[in-house]
């Protein structure tokens, strides 16, 4: 396996191989239960080529395991690996600070408004 040559800076890393929109939201997906490609594309709402694109560059960084059933042909399931569930704590902290961020916000334009009065 030929492996990608790793920022010295910690975030720069976690930017590097999670950063992408699609990558957040598959492994956000991915920890509440293993998904078949199908299950992710409508969970996600994303093209299969983007989500293809995504898994493939998960599997090969080590954060998702792609395993085909052979007992079924064409059945394909992804799940976390352990270094992908690593990852619960920091996605659980983005989750927690879009919805702070949401609230505050609203706050924000709630209050300006009453300024403008």
């Amino acid at each position: 396996m030929k492996y990608k040559k790793i920022s010295s800076n910690p975030i720069a890393t976690l930017l590097q191989i999670v950063g992408a929109k699609w990558k957040l939201l598959i492994i956000q997906a991915l920890l509440k239960k293993e998904m078949r490609f199908s299950e992710l594309k409508k969970a996600l709402g994303c093209t299969s080529r983007i989500l293809q694109i995504n898994l493939t560059e998960l599997a090969q960084d080590g954060l998702v395991v792609r395993e085909e059933d052979l007992s079924e042909p064409n059945r394909v399931e992804y799940y976390l690996t352990d270094i992908g569930y690593t990852l619960k704590p920091v996605i659980d902290t983005m989750e927690k600070w879009g919805k702070d961020y949401k609230r505050l916000k609203k706050l924000m334009e709630k209050y300006s408004k009453i300024q403008e009065m």
